[in-house]
């Protein structure tokens, strides 16, 4: 019952102006995923990066299952399995970036160029529904709760990974 899985991964490709590089770059992500990418908008204006508020500037898609491990697996390849210990939340999440998609075996295409993107990745275990449902729902009881030693654990123990400690 408290076997650690994950919930979800979220793939981010934050291209920072909106137009033709950010239309490539969810065709990249729809390459990658088989599924349609939604855009993010910039919160408020900022004139020293040119975005205005409202301007689509990234797009990101929600992956579950097991295609998400299967993605995951091909990140962690790029990554050679080793993480920070900072790329780990207190929550038992962790995310990390690739700064080149065709490390995950994506043909390069001249027109497309070459995007990085940001993996985070979503822990659960069984009976988080509970926190989340509409009818009866309750907390989960903090034994229950994925904390950081917790996912660094099921990352080592899963992907044979390895964290380094933090550069601070």
């Amino acid at each position: 019952m408290r076997d650690i899985k994950v919930d979800k991964l979220i793939l981010n490709c934050s291209v920072g102006e909106s137009g033709d590089r950010l239309t490539r770059a969810a065709r990249v992500l729809e390459q990658l995923t088989g599924q349609q990418p939604v855009y993010s908008k910039a919160r408020y204006t900022l004139r020293g990066f040119g975005i205005r508020r409202n301007e689509k500037i990234a797009v990101h898609v929600t992956v579950r299952g097991e295609k998400a491990m299967e993605i995951l697996e091909r990140g962690l390849k790029v990554k050679e399995y080793e993480l920070l210990a900072k790329n780990f939340s207190n929550t038992g999440n962790f995310g990390f970036g690739i700064n080149e998609h065709i490390d995950l075996g994506i043909k390069y295409d001249p027109t497309t160029g070459i995007y990085g993107m940001d993996f985070f990745v979503c822990l659960t275990r069984p009976g988080a529904r509970v926190a989340r449902r509409k009818t009866r729902n309750s907390r989960v009881g903090f034994r229950h709760k994925i904390k950081r030693e917790d996912s660094v654990q099921w990352f080592q123990d899963r992907f044979e990974g390895v964290v380094l400690a933090s550069e601070e």
